[in-house]
């Protein structure tokens, strides 16, 4: 059996131009990164305004196992299945960050024979967009620290900088440092911390934007610390956003490549789910919906995080109505949830899998909450029996909700026709219109937490440290408390603890701190002991991965 990096080096690729000639995408607008990934001049978005948009379909999940339930690779087979049955549909991804590539989930590009291409590329530096977020993040930090070494004219509290340095890489030992060490010359000494490059606020920005205006608009706005007398402090004040603009001036085009089966995708932005907003840019997301008759995108992790997020933060932010959801489950994932331990997941177990069903019920009847019509992928795995698939399929029908079964990993397009058609019947047919976010925006923070808690996670309230109390008071006083509530959490459960599986009942959220993300244009609440930087586990992916001198790569998944 091939591994997914022998598939993807096994394939011939066409090149980037003929891609976008397929989807309409004049020469002129291209800007080549080699010769199978390139950029999109924004300006084409000038040229396709006017342009009817399509059906918008969202890939979610349910809560997952630690290993994913291959979400990307059943939204690659949806797309080459539409191209597969004739229909004309453009996939918007995230990309991937280097975090996970080298730590425990390896690639974002998808997998088996429903994978995006150039897939070593995508999983490493891609077009370096990760980069110039890096970059105009730590310009950002540098100059904050360089304003308080020239004599902090604006008053700022050493004690009160937000704002954190950021790397593309899982490393815990950056979560909590100190700068300025080493005498007079080097900085004023304060406590600093790193997050990883997809959770610092310039990636929301680069995904929330639509256009490089608006990016530096947003990046000016960034609250960065706050005085000794308890005033707000926002870049433009450091007069740093016009330097990070131009460091972004590339980042923001996005990127076009290319599925297995030469479906186009669009690449473009990266924030985790669990500790950021989780959707790829809405830029992206927009051109997709001129450019075919179906966009196909995803949002991160289980639909109490990425379809949460995606309903009530990019939708809202872009004016974006969905047509469809579908919502990917694995026979592994229902067992995980059913209480079977990962080491014995590729056992028959029917009575775990039918206890474990409470958690895609939840996340059904969530996606119905915002008014968008649902339907199950069943991803196979090749542990799956004949006993276990027939009983998820039976269990949905009796939930009111279509199943189909997606081989896409394994047949390509071919193997999620089905799903296609299904989803296809079910978007041409929706009233988008009956679509709404699940909370008034013009609610406090304590009223959007609370509606997002009881309705979505099931919890029978919430319950915040004096630390977040604090901040909820502060970020209101600052005039902005009609934001949306990005809620940074555990992927594994409902809630927010990451060992209380299927659908916990009897508890209530912690709170630990809520902080403002005023260029994104929401709030950031922390629940449990969720981190911004993660760590590498015991083994990393990194120990597998290696490349020869002939320049093949080998471990890369």
């Amino acid at each position: 059996m091939l591994t997914d990096i022998e598939i993807a080096q096994s394939a011939k690729l066409k090149p980037i131009s003929e891609i976008a000639k397929s989807v309409g995408i004049d020469e002129d607008y291209l800007i080549p990164y080699g010769k199978y990934k390139a950029k999109i001049d924004l300006e084409f978005m000038k040229k396709v305004e006017n342009k009817k948009d399509g059906r918008l379909i969202l890939v979610t999940a349910i809560n997952p196992t630690p290993a994913g339930e291959g979400k990307t690779t059943v939204t690659v087979s949806l797309g080459q299945a539409m191209q597969y049955i004739g229909k004309n549909a453009v996939i918007a991804l995230r990309e991937p960050s280097l975090g996970p590539v080298f730590g425990i989930k390896g690639g974002a590009a998808g997998g088996g024979y429903s994978q995006v291409l150039p897939m070593e590329d995508i999983n490493l530096h891609f077009t370096g967009d990760m980069h110039a977020i890096t970059s105009a993040n730590n310009l950002l930090c540098a100059m904050l620290d360089n304003h308080l070494q020239q004599g902090n004219e604006l008053g700022i509290d050493p004690r009160r900088i937000l704002i954190k340095r950021c790397i593309d890489m899982n490393d815990r030992a950056l979560r909590n440092i100190v700068v300025g060490l080493g005498g007079q010359i080097n900085g004023v000494p304060r406590e600093d911390g790193f997050v990883i490059t997809v959770a610092s606020e310039i990636m929301a920005i680069l995904c929330l934007s639509s256009d490089l205006s608006d990016l530096k608009k947003r990046m000016g706005n960034m609250l960065v610390a706050y005085t000794y007398s308890g005033e707000p402090v926002f870049a433009r004040q450091l007069k740093a956003e016009g330097a990070m603009a131009l460091l972004m001036k590339d980042a923001v085009n996005p990127n076009l490549v290319q599925t297995l089966e030469g479906s186009p995708v669009l690449m473009h932005g990266g924030p985790f789910a669990n500790i950021a907003h989780g959707c790829n840019s809405v830029i992206a997301t927009k051109l997709a919906l001129k450019l075919g008759d179906y966009a196909i995108t995803e949002a991160g992790f289980g639909a109490d995080l990425g379809a949460e997020k995606f309903f009530d933060i990019k939708c809202r932010v872009a004016g974006l109505k969905p047509a469809c959801a579908v919502i990917v489950a694995t026979v592994k994932a229902l067992k995980y949830n059913g209480g079977v331990l990962k080491p014995q997941l590729s056992e028959e177990n029917i009575p775990a899998l039918e206890k474990g069903l409470v958690n895609l019920k939840t996340h059904i009847e969530n996606v119905k909450k915002f008014g968008v019509t649902p339907i199950v992928a069943i991803n196979r795995f090749g542990t799956d029996t004949d006993a276990e698939l027939n009983t998820l399929i039976s269990n949905c029908e009796t939930l009111g909700v279509k199943a189909v079964l997606c081989e896409g990993f394994a047949k390509g397009g071919e193997g999620a026709a089905e799903l296609a058609k299904a989803v296809c019947e079910i978007a041409d047919s929706a009233d988008i219109d009956g679509f709404k976010p699940i909370y008034d925006i013009d609610g406090s923070i304590k009223d959007k937490l609370l509606k997002i808690a009881t309705e979505v996670y099931r919890a029978d309230g919430v319950e915040y440290s004096a630390a977040a109390l604090k901040a909820v008071e502060n970020i209101e006083k600052a005039g902005f408390g009609n934001l949306p509530v990005c809620v940074a959490k555990t992927q594994y459960s409902l809630s927010d603890d990451p060992k209380k599986l299927g659908k916990p009942t009897g508890f209530k959220i912690q709170v630990k701190d809520v902080r403002l993300s005023a260029g994104a244009g929401f709030a950031v609440a922390l629940l449990g002991d969720i981190m911004t930087m993660p760590g590498l586990p015991k083994t990393p992916a990194a120990v597998n991965i290696d490349i020869a001198p002939d320049g093949s790569i080998t471990g890369l998944f």
